[in-house]
């Protein structure tokens, strides 16, 4: 019997070991850190052998293959013993693969817009009525929903991270929604290495499957020459007419696909602004390629409701609205909110900085920001970037602390603004808990 190791026991590695033990492998998992009580439940329930708060090398090492959690970096020193030993390491999103039979993938990465992208993809094909599920990074890991309730589509949310362990892997659909730099401190602080990272997605194509990329977004344009891609290429763009793609004139989107063409006005567009514009594009030509009625489409794209966490109006109060944008965990998704803002900002930044360069910022900040709330354990960066363009800057150690300075700093017809720019894990579990944790301050008030 083949043996399986998997390393983290979140959604994902808790997925992968309830798939491998369904599909007769030995399972071990293992975790560095406390299990939680729902996933230590959910393994003692499969009769799955693991540990916890730590790892037991000689029964790591004696695996086939192991199963890495995309959490854990390449340079941590179990992986490198692992790696020694030439014992082959996959991501949950590979070993899932395997067992997919005839069923299609729709893979959508990026730096910003994936999750909504892959949400609304989800959306228009669920609308349609065909057999699919949303999994990866949002909803249900893939292994999971493969062990328990198999579909004929899945629309996968894909990391960088999980691109990384991948060997055979090949979406028939695979959507780039933008890179920017996010994630150096795991890639050296070299944006090449990321990019690299993010261009995995298509290695495997092959001139049956389609890669939908954004033709406005200058780094994937400058990186498209450098990879093979034997897939056909099918670009979105607000700049130009393509004769196959999606593109935007006149505030008119059209979709052109296989002698078909579909337009829709962006103002019946359910969510709003130049982002969604791009998102609802990438979402649209993904579900064209696999045969959804336009009509289909056309309905969805007006039903869509925004995500939770993003860009998620909480409630007004004394005229001050409060919008929660905690899954702003770059530079760029932080631009993006800032971007679409049309009344006065006070803005709460800040967290774990994954190498950020505020600067990006500095422009809309000075147009839009009257005052920031850092909400961190270390805040330097934030006010050297910003300390001589905003004369009020405050620290907030918890979101109350950052929601009650914020109420007061706002005037009626001010937006107050949780859009970090960071990662949320100095204060927080992660920023579904730093989204969480905002809105109960705001219903507080």
């Amino acid at each position: 019997m083949q043996k399986i190791v998997i390393l983290g026991a979140g959604e994902s590695g808790v997925g992968a070991a309830m798939l491998a033990k369904q599909r007769g492998y030995d399972v071990f998992v293992s975790d560095g850190g406390m299990i939680s009580e729902i996933h230590k439940s959910e393994l003692i329930k499969e009769q799955i052998s693991f540990e916890e708060n730590g790892h037991t090398l000689n029964k790591i090492l004696d695996a086939n293959e192991v199963i890495k959690s995309p959490g854990i970096p390449e340079k941590t020193n179990i992986i490198q013993k692992i790696r020694s030993k030439n014992i082959s390491i996959i991501s949950e999103i590979e070993f899932s693969y395997r067992y997919i039979g005839s069923s299609k993938v729709i893979a959508i990465t990026g730096s910003n817009g994936k999750t909504t992208t892959t949400a609304l993809t989800y959306h228009i094909i669920n609308h349609a009525e065909k057999s699919c599920a949303m999994v990866g990074n949002i909803g249900y890991s893939f292994a999971r929903q493969l062990a328990t309730n198999p579909k004929d589509i899945y629309v996968l949310e894909i990391s960088s991270f999980q691109l990384d362990d991948i060997k055979s892997f090949r979406p028939n659909v695979a959507v780039l929604t933008n890179i920017t730099e996010d994630h150096l401190d795991r890639y050296d602080y070299n944006f090449e290495n990321y990019i690299a990272s993010k261009f995995r997605i298509i290695e495997n194509q092959n001139d049956d499957d389609l890669f939908i990329y954004n033709m406005d977004d200058a780094v994937t344009m400058k990186s498209i020459k450098k990879y093979p891609i034997k897939s056909t290429q099918v670009p979105i763009t607000m700049s130009k007419e393509l004769p196959q793609g999606a593109y935007l004139t006149n505030a008119m989107m059209h979709l052109k696909w296989k002698n078909e063409e579909m337009q829709m006005s962006v103002e019946d567009f359910a969510i709003k602004g130049k982002h969604n514009q791009y998102n609802s594009m990438a979402a649209s030509m993904a579900a064209t390629a696999l045969d959804i009625r336009k009509e289909k489409i056309r309905e969805a794209l007006q039903t869509f409701q925004s995500l939770e966490h993003r860009m998620e109006s909480v409630a007004t109060i004394k005229g001050v609205e409060f919008v929660n944008d905690s899954k702003a965990t770059n530079v760029n998704s932080t631009w993006f909110a800032l971007e679409s803002m049309t009344k006065p900002v006070i803005l709460i930044l800040g967290g774990v900085d994954k190498g950020n360069d505020y600067n990006l910022l500095k422009e809309l900040v000075m147009e839009k920001v009257k005052a920031i709330v850092c909400l961190g354990t270390d805040n330097q960066k934030i006010h050297e970037a910003f300390g001589d363009i905003i004369p009020l800057i405050v620290e907030a150690s918890s979101a109350e602390e950052a929601v009650t300075s914020s109420f007061h700093f706002a005037n009626k017809g001010e937006v107050v603004l949780l859009s970090p720019a960071c990662a949320s894990f100095d204060l927080f579990k992660n920023y579904e808990d730093r989204g969480t944790q905002f809105r109960q301050a705001v219903r507080n008030l």
